[in-house]
């Protein structure tokens, strides 16, 4: 699933990818989101975080990332702590 997330050939898979991922809102969807912002470049990581931002403000409920974040701020894996709080500080910018 991170293949997706840092496709590199088309950043919207990569945005669609974040944003559907982060609708669900789980831990387990959330934490492939996570890795994937550790391991991304500067312009897969702005792709991320517009797929983040567009779940985040959209017509639907959107999931509590800050909570889930939090969960995955102490998960064993440190990229996965790395990704979780830049997400959580994506999540803080939209005011959710």
């Amino acid at each position: 699933m991170t293949g997706l997330l840092l496709d590199v050939g088309d950043t919207a898979v990569t945005r669609q990818t974040a944003e559907a991922l982060t609708r669900v809102g789980t831990v387990a969807a959330m934490r492939l989101v996570a890795l994937a912002v550790a391991a991304a470049d500067d312009n897969q990581v702005n792709w991320l975080q517009t797929g983040v931002h567009d779940a985040l403000v959209g017509p639907d409920d959107a999931p509590d990332v800050a909570a889930v974040c939090g969960q995955l701020a102490r998960d064993p894996e440190e990229a996965v702590r790395r990704g979780a709080v830049e997400i959580s500080a994506w999540a803080d910018d939209t005011g959710c």
